[in-house]
């Protein structure tokens, strides 16, 4: 090997031994979760349902567990029978929600806008502050004044 490669092999180490330093730097510090008092010694169990486990291999597979298997403190949620896990991301879900209503949205205004027709006649006006004296003449039935003045 020449010097040129030793040097290059030296860089790349270099580098390779910075980059495992910066990823190392970056790694954050969880607290860990400390025991719940209120079990008084019952292992805490991870919080995922049964739904995620595979379906075969075990001695009870509608519920997927052994027998003499430790229940979870919350077994109503993470069974077989508890609340069903999303089969897509909530990302995913939220996407397909956005393009779904932004459709609807978007055919509402081309058929409001392109689709219907303008009336085919003009709007009636009625003189006289509209029919106030034909209708009782209440101040509820007045037409809104014309004004000759334009902004």
């Amino acid at each position: 090997m020449n010097t040129q490669q030793v040097v290059r092999r030296g860089l790349v180490v270099t580098r390779w031994a910075n980059r495992q330093a910066l990823a190392a730097s970056n790694r954050r510090n969880y607290v860990t979760e400390q025991a719940d008092p209120q079990l008084n010694g019952y292992p805490q169990l991870p919080n995922t349902s049964r739904q995620y486990l595979p379906p075969v291999g075990w001695q009870d597979n509608l519920l997927r567990k052994n027998f003499g298997d430790t229940l979870h403190e919350r077994e109503e949620l993470y069974s077989m029978w508890g609340p069903d896990i999303p089969p897509i991301s909530p990302y995913t879900a939220l996407g397909h929600f956005a393009i779904a209503a932004g459709s609807i949205i978007t055919a509402g205004f081309f058929i409001k806008y392109i689709l219907l027709p303008d009336a085919p006649v003009a709007r009636r006006e009625f003189p006289y502050g509209g029919l106030v004296k034909e209708l009782g003449g209440l101040d509820e039935n007045k037409a809104r004044p014309l004004s000759d003045e334009s902004d």
